[in-house]
This record gives structure tokens, C-alpha cells and sequence, in this order.
């Protein structure tokens, strides 16, 4: 099979050209790039004749996907897969993987970085320090705060265990209930109840048709005054112009980490104007060690495969 890595996955040349000598002992092709493709077209030169494709975060376009005939396989070096044209995917049988959980720990971390750094009041220091303003400063603490965690997945479990450490009092909302969630000492409740009781509520959960603007006017105005609301899964979950107007009126306090579209932000964007907010440029995922692990697990994905097993599938008929 002809395997392509269309674009850099951010880890030491070493690790791709020792996958690529293993491919190649097996008897498959495999070629690299070590840039962004500029274009569609570029993409679909870059794949051409290719049965198997590696992409990241970056988009996938029905015209890339129709054009590549051999493609029966697209593996998704990121969490996520809506910059995937997920229709044309389908329509053309073609095989779809993530490599979930390679930034687990990540995200999670960030989250509690930008709890503490909205209650910490980072962005009143900074002006204090540079802009001979004269903020109050005096912060909170996590120990014993309330926090909302929205979707327990990988992630939110990740977090579960970070926050403990802190010693939160947390709370749990998610279609699916588990077991071992519940064996760590959270209590699941509904979702106007982890709203309305939360000091902190984080976001844990999916951009698709189910997701969008799941966090709306009517959801956010059931938060407490001043509670802190943390994205670091999708923008498009919450409405964030919404967001903006509490954010400004001081009903809100938010860290963010995704936005309605990827920055750089337009200078008219709501919530790069907005007080009460952190933000953070689409980063929660972004370290060397996610990095390894997400390299790590497409790989793993692509031996799998070529083994008759797939594994880490997205199954675009529950969509």
C-alpha cells in the first residue's frame, strides 16, 4: 500500500524515518512532508495514488477527498475529526480513525492552568504590572470549590483525577453514566443542576449536530454569578457571543481555549473583547508529549490495520 503523512507531526525526523523503514521492510511505500500544504491542489498532489493518508488538525476538503480515488483509509492524528468533510468520507467507504487520548493529560492540565489563572486574576496582574493599573488581586483557591464537569470521556476523567488532588468538591453530567466514575466519589446530576450548583463548569464533549450551542442563553444564564466556565473541547459548543455579553455585564468569569473559528481572532470577535476572560490560542493539545503520543498511536493504528484489525474508528453511521 502507498502511505502518505500529509502533513508534519511535530516529533523528532527520527521517529517518522523509523516508521517509514518499517513500512517499507513490509513491503508498503511511504512518503512524508515536512510542510503545510498550501492549497487543495497541493493536497491532492501530495496524495495521489495514495490507499492510506495521515492528516492533523487541518482540513480535509470534499474536493481532496472525491479526487483521491485510492483512498480507503484516512488516519486522524487529532481527537476531533469535524475538519474532516465526514459526508464525503462516507459516501466514498472510505475507512476513518482518530488517535484519541493522545493528549489526554494535556488538556487537562490546561484546564486546571486556566481555572487557576481566572481565579488567580492573571490578566489584573499583568495590567497592574504593565499598564500602571491598580486591580484588586486578591484571588480564590480550587480546594473546596464546586466543579462541573461536562462529559466524562478521557479526558474529563483525566481532570476528575487532577482535581481531587485540589480537594473539589466535583459534579458530573454525561448521556452515559459510568461505573468507574462513580467508584472515584462523583456525583452525576442533571445538567440544570450542575449548572445552577457549579463554582466552575468545564466542557468535555464533541462538536457535532447533537453538540452545537449545547451551552445557550438559557443554560448559561442558570449559572452562578461569578462562575467560571472553561472550554477547552470545541468553540461552536457555546454560544459565544452570548458568553461575551455576561462575560462584559460580570455575571461570567471564563477561560477559553476554542473559538468559533481557529485563530488568529477577527479584531470584531466578541470574545476577544470581552472582559473576565483568559484566552488561550487553541493550545489545550500542543505539548511535545502529546505530540509523541499521538505519533505513537496513528502509527499503532496503521499496523493494525494493515493486519486485517481497526482499531480507534470513527463510525460516521451514529453521527
Amino acid at each position: 500500500m502507498k502511505i502518505t503523512l500529509l502533513n508534519p507531526l511535530e516529533v523528532k525526523e527520527e521517529i517518522i524515518l523509523d516508521n517509514k523503514n518499517k513500512l517499507e521492510k513490509l513491503g508498503h511505500e511511504f512518503n512524508y512532508y515536512d510542510s503545510l500544504a498550501k492549497d487543495d491542489d497541493e493536497i491532492i498532489e501530495r496524495l495521489k495514488d495514495s490507499d492510506i493518508a495521515i492528516i492533523t488538525n487541518k482540513p480535509l476538503s470534499s474536493n481532496v477527498i472525491c479526487n483521491c480515488k485510492n483512498l480507503e483509509m484516512i488516519d486522524v492524528a487529532f481527537t476531533g475529526v469535524d475538519h474532516v468533510n465526514l459526508d464525503s468520507v462516507k459516501e466514498n467507504g472510505i475507512t476513518l480513525l482518530n488517535a484519541s487520548g493522545y493528549s489526554d493529560d494535556s488538556v487537562a492540565e490546561l484546564v486546571i492552568g486556566l481555572t487557576i489563572a481566572v481565579m488567580r486574576r492573571f490578566n489584573e496582574n499583568r495590567k497592574n504590572i504593565f499598564d500602571d493599573e491598580n486591580n484588586s488581586l486578591m484571588g480564590e483557591t480550587l480546594k473546596g470549590k464546586k466543579f462541573g464537569i461536562v462529559g466524562t470521556g478521557n479526558i474529563g476523567i483525566k481532570l476528575i483525577e487532577l482535581l481531587q488532588v485540589f480537594g473539589c468538591d466535583i459534579l458530573a453530567y454525561s448521556r452515559t453514566e459510568k461505573e468507574d466514575v462513580k467508584a472515584m466519589g462523583v456525583k452525576y446530576v442533571d445538567l440544570d443542576t450542575l449548572l445552577k450548583e457549579s463554582d466552575i463548569v468545564s466542557l468535555h464533549i464533541p462538536n457535532n449536530n447533537q453538540t452545537k450551542g449545547f451551552l445557550g442563553k438559557d443554560e448559561l444564564d442558570k449559572m452562578k454569578d461569578n462562575a467560571i466556565l472553561i472550554n477547552c473541547a470545541r468553540g461552536s459548543v457555546v454560544d459565544n457571543d452570548y458568553l461575551a455579553k455576561l462575560l462584559n455585564e460580570d455575571k461570567l468569569r471564563a477561560g477559553i481555549d476554542v473559538f468559533d473559528m481557529e485563530p488568529p481572532l477577527p479584531k470584531d470577535y466578541p470574545l476577544r473583547n470581552a472582559k473576565n476572560v483568559i484566552l488561550t490560542n487553541h493550545v489545550a493539545f500542543y505539548t511535545k508529549e502529546a505530540m509523541e503520543n499521538r505519533a505513537e498511536i496513528v502509527f499503532d493504528n496503521i499496523y493494525q490495520y494493515l493486519d486485517g484489525n481497526v482499531i480507534n474508528e470513527i463510525k460516521l453511521w451514529i453521527r
